[in-house]
């Protein structure tokens, strides 16, 4: 009994230990972010390298999740895309849900949602064929990267350390997107730099 005992206690740990690798997956931070090419709610094309020498955030939504509605339900979203857009930080918002999916939208829809609640990205990147999330290997919405103005993956992961859709939690939630961007803008470097990422499974094509 106390040998079976040793083995699963054992084979627990090496569960935990592993079970990291399930969310940070996909590209690594301290390494270069995948470059893409997606086209915003007008249809202009975008690329990582037109921002090169920037801080960008990526931001995967789908607005009918309600992880995601909580975030901007509250108005947090918001205020964090508006207070480091304000600093010269790139924050795209990206959406890869599938037509048909929920959270599919065209540009126009896009921007309606945008002006509705009072947003401030950058710019909101369609990326219905997903080949922009399946780069990144966005799981969840929202899942959040930053990506350094030379091209190197600094985070990816949640938005903050409360993964629930309560609204409540957000006062007492460690925002690690903010708290990355914070040291990030000081010269330091990143404290947290991969977390678990939480929320509504994005809605890839089959």
């Amino acid at each position: 009994m106390r040998l079976n005992r040793r083995a699963f206690a054992l084979t627990l740990v090496a569960t935990l230990a592993t079970a990291p690798a399930a969310w940070a997956s996909g590209p690594q931070v301290g390494k270069p972010a995948p470059g893409f090419s997606a086209v915003d709610t007008a249809g202009k094309p975008v690329t990582l390298s037109d921002y090169a020498g920037k801080t960008v955030v990526l931001e995967w939504t789908n607005h009918d999740c309600p992880f995601v509605r909580k975030h901007y339900g509250a108005h947090a979203m918001q205020a964090l895309q508006k207070t480091w857009t304000g600093r010269g930080v790139v924050w795209l918002t990206v959406i890869s849900s599938a037509p048909g999916e929920q959270g599919a939208i065209d540009g126009a829809e896009a921007d309606r949602l945008t002006s509705e609640r009072g947003a401030a990205p950058t710019a909101v990147l369609l990326d219905p064929a997903g080949t922009v999330g399946r780069a990144y290997d966005a799981k969840t919405t929202p899942h959040m990267f930053i990506v350094s103005g030379d091209g190197t993956l600094l985070y990816q992961g949640g938005i903050d350390d409360k993964p629930s859709a309560d609204v409540a939690d957000l006062k007492t939630a460690k925002n690690y997107v903010d708290a990355a961007l914070t040291e990030i803008a000081a010269g330091k470097p990143v404290t947290v730099k991969t977390s678990r990422p939480y929320g509504c499974t994005v809605k890839y094509s089959s």
